[in-house]
């Protein structure tokens, strides 16, 4: 899915000998300068970078296709005006190989993490190189406490966020609602009677899918995390992320029978797959589609599904899909669970650090979010601008200081954990094993020290 494409721009009379050498240097007439055949190119924002001509900085992350493409091209005048290759590569399986480079002395300059637990595990091994001043004040401007505390191990600053998403989205077809006379609920109880009403129906209500090569069972985590995040509110939910409370405390097993109620029960899922166990065998991409058919009626997933329905889809609420918060026992509240992706660096050359610094500026965010679906958590960011009306919600509900906001708990406990027994618990969980023979084995399973 993913790949890794390789910027190489020649200087001139010069590209037949060195096009696979380097991007040209800032200024010249391939980079927009005077002169040029080629689209200009403004190189006017990009010159408190620096110019790096002949240099490349190495990018290793798990987006593909059209997420690889986007953020490519959002990066390609950076490129082109500093004089960077930046080269790129896409790995469905960053989480288990990212270990093996590092191990093997291939580690990349620049790596987009996932979890926050994976990059705290580099940086406490001494792998990760510490943010630049420069970095740390984009950081302190673009982003809360919060979320830099995500890319804080020690006291010091490894990196910043690059992506966000709401995770506390339930996907719904506004056609589907209106011809059934069916209202978006505002409380975890109106949403179970929706639920309800829409099997009686006839129509399987929930979709789901939770297949991810070697993340699968990350789906689960998350119906898990957000329930018990509505449940038992911000502080037990802090305690059991950093297991001051252990991980099958009562009430996360309470939280994790609520979310089986919904989907290991046939009559509530896999709406246009099968029994509720085939969620298992359903990719995340895939598993929202029933929807726009009408074979299932919501899907519990993040605000970056936004980006995977089939092209020509309409989001928004006179669309083909449309999404809501996902509710609580209070209407009046907005627990929101979330995620991210967070760059860091394992060198600190020069080009190193002004790719890292375009990376936390507000300008990347704002040019990424012109090319397509994407959410940032950075102030800078302007929801109007977002691509479509989900991503517009997500941002302003990160911006609002009333979100109740708390990072996905799987990406960060220790990765052992989070990205490991969690995500093959829940596969077993779904196929059938008890929940508190999943949850005892996870408790088993959390590093001593």
């Amino acid at each position: 899915m993913r790949f890794g494409a390789r910027l190489a721009l020649a200087v001139g009379a010069l590209a037949v000998l060195a096009a696979a050498c380097g991007a040209p240097r800032a200024g010249d007439p391939q980079a927009g300068g005077p002169g040029s055949s080629h689209t200009a190119v403004d190189c006017g924002p990009y010159a408190a970078y620096g110019s790096h001509p002949n240099t490349r900085v190495t990018v290793y992350a798990e987006n593909r296709d059209r997420e690889a493409d986007l953020f490519e091209e959002t990066w390609a005048d950076f490129a082109r005006c500093t004089g960077i290759d930046v080269q790129y590569e896409g790995d469905g399986e960053f989480e288990a190989r990212i270990q093996l480079r590092v191990d093997g002395g291939n580690a990349p300059d620049v790596a987009f993490f996932p979890q926050p637990g994976l990059l705290e595990r580099f940086a406490r091994a001494g792998r990760l190189k510490p943010a630049s001043d420069r970095v740390a004040a984009l950081a302190q401007q673009g982003w809360s406490a919060d979320w830099n505390r995500y890319a804080t191990v020690n006291g010091t600053l490894y990196g910043t966020p690059l992506v966000a998403n709401v995770k506390s989205f339930v996907w719904y077809s506004p056609t589907f609602f209106r011809e059934r006379g069916l209202g978006v609920p505002r409380t975890w109880s109106e949403l179970m009677t929706l639920t309800e009403k829409i099997a009686a129906s006839g129509v399987t209500p929930w979709c789901a899918g939770i297949e991810s090569a070697e993340a699968t069972g990350w789906p689960v985590t998350d119906w898990i995390e957000d329930v018990l995040l509505r449940q038992q509110g911000t502080d037990v939910y802090d305690q059991w992320v950093s297991h001051t409370i252990p991980f099958n405390d009562p009430r996360v097993i309470r939280a994790m029978d609520t979310v089986g109620s919904v989907l290991r029960n046939d009559r509530y899922a896999n709406g246009g797959f099968g029994p509720a166990e085939s969620i298992a065998s359903v990719s995340f991409q895939e598993a929202g589609t029933p929807v726009l058919s009408g074979d299932c009626a919501l899907h519990r997933q993040a605000s970056f599904y936004a980006g995977l329905w089939p092209e020509g889809t309409r989001i928004g609420p006179d669309g083909d899909v449309y999404a809501f918060l996902l509710p609580g026992a209070d209407p009046d509240t907005r627990p929101v669970l979330g995620g991210g992706v967070f760059t860091a660096t394992f060198t600190d050359r020069p080009e190193v650090r002004a790719f890292q610094e375009y990376l936390a500026s507000a300008d990347f965010a704002n040019a990424r979010m012109a090319k397509g679906p994407f959410v940032s958590a950075n102030k800078g960011v302007d929801p109007a601008n977002a691509a479509n009306p989900v991503d517009r919600l997500s941002i302003r509900l990160l911006q609002d200081l009333g979100t109740r906001f708390r990072f996905d708990g799987s990406d960060l406990m220790p990765a052992s954990v989070g990205a490991g027994t969690f995500w093959k618990g829940s596969v077993d969980w779904i196929g059938g094993a008890s929940t508190r023979q999943v949850a005892d084995s996870i408790e088993r399973s959390w590093p001593s020290h």
